[in-house]
């Protein structure tokens, strides 16, 4: 039984981190994002939020030092297949419910990059709530074609 220990603390190193975060009644998982071209363009990063409470909860804003403006925007196609994307605003998240932020619809818009978003490395952000809550978060950046957090 003396061996399996040390050996369970090297297994429990190696293994990687959840892509988790939160707090008693928001969680977040499974963060991601791509990288950049550069700085020219935004980014984006997305994940899902869970709301285990029993009260509805906001989000009414992010940061993070990778960009001068971090936003929740939303992206929708019209009946003549034209997509547009708009600032989402508050975002509002149902007792018992689930928001996801995906390429497509609701994301997290990183605009004026203060430097490359590089594949392999990681990048804090903040979620910000009406209640005065904020839940930080590691985003792991994917390679520039990544579909989801595990690309």
């Amino acid at each position: 039984m003396k061996n399996l220990v040390p050996f369970a603390a090297v297994a429990a190193f190696l293994m990687p981190a959840p892509l988790f975060a939160g707090s008693d009644d928001i969680t977040v998982e499974n963060a991601w994002s791509r990288a950049s071209i550069g700085t020219s363009r935004p980014g984006a990063a997305y994940m899902t939020i869970h709301n285990t409470g029993e009260d509805a909860a906001s989000l009414t804003g992010l940061s993070t030092d990778l960009a001068a403006m971090a936003e929740i925007h939303r992206s929708t196609t019209n009946e003549e297949n034209v997509t547009s994307m708009a600032p989402a605003g508050t975002i509002d998240i149902p007792a018992g419910e689930t928001v996801a932020l995906e390429p497509g619809g609701l994301h997290a818009m990183l605009m004026q990059l203060q430097r490359p978003m590089i594949e392999g490395e990681s990048f804090s952000l903040t979620l910000e709530f009406s209640d005065g809550e904020e839940i930080e978060l590691e985003v792991p950046i994917r390679g520039i074609a990544a579909r989801g957090p595990q690309d």
